[in-house]
């Protein structure tokens, strides 16, 4: 297996969770699993851990980035400011060959979410998002982008796991909004696509609020134990 094969590996199961938030990485295992040596494997482990998928640690080892309290905090408070200044630098800098590839992005996540699966929405909402960054062409956001993407599409995957009624309309309202800031950017019209994109965000901030709150415990477990048999 190449590098870059094995680079996107590692990186589709760290954002579909298939590799939990903040679990250890076993090098004999991964290097087995994908035919592969050491060498190889720690040089993809440490281009993942610069772009924000894993840590690395004296005598301890690669571990996938964890998703706890301070990171989830850290992106409630930070994803708004960063996307709505990539939305606006994408509306002022937009060309056909970025609409092209976000038009070609859309297309892949509107037949995503006509199928039933949470984890492909949320890597071709991913890769929509990607998209825009690279459109808004400016060096020192696009990296704090991809890193916060990395976060919001796991974290998506409650948005895109969708149970009831409610839920499937704000799917497709997402999807609705992506057309929309593609037709704000070929008129590149900054602050028409700043206010869909921070709309298009509160539909998932609402989703990441649920996937950190826990249901609450019924207030009598043992009839919800009788009602279940």
């Amino acid at each position: 297996m190449k590098k870059t094969d094995l680079y996107e590996a590692l990186r589709g199961r760290i954002l579909d969770l298939s590799l939990q938030p903040g679990s250890a990485l076993d090098e004999a295992a991964l290097c087995a699993m994908h035919g592969v040596s050491r060498t190889p494997l720690r040089e993809v482990l440490q281009r993942l851990a610069g772009e924000g998928y894993v840590t690395l640690e004296a005598n301890r080892g690669a571990a996938v980035s964890s998703m706890d309290l301070p990171v989830v905090r850290g992106l409630l408070q930070t994803a708004p400011m960063i996307y709505a200044a990539i939305a606006r630098l994408a509306a002022e800098n937009a060309g056909a060959g970025g609409i092209a590839a976000l038009k070609e992005a859309q297309r892949a996540f509107r037949g995503a979410v006509a199928g039933p699966d949470p984890v492909a929405m949320a890597l071709h909402n991913h890769r929509f998002h990607e998209a825009v960054g690279t459109m808004a062409a400016n060096p020192y956001l696009m990296p704090s982008l991809r890193r916060l993407l990395i976060d919001h599409t796991r974290m998506s995957r409650r948005f895109y796991d969708a149970r009831t009624a409610p839920e499937r309309a704000a799917i497709r309202r997402a999807c609705d909004q992506h057309d929309a800031m593609i037709a704000a950017f070929e008129d590149r019209a900054p602050a028409v696509a700043v206010d869909l994109i921070l709309d298009h965000w509160a539909l998932s901030r609402d989703g990441i609020e649920r996937f950190v709150t826990p249901d609450p415990l019924p207030l009598d477990p043992t009839q919800e134990m009788k009602d279940a048999i």
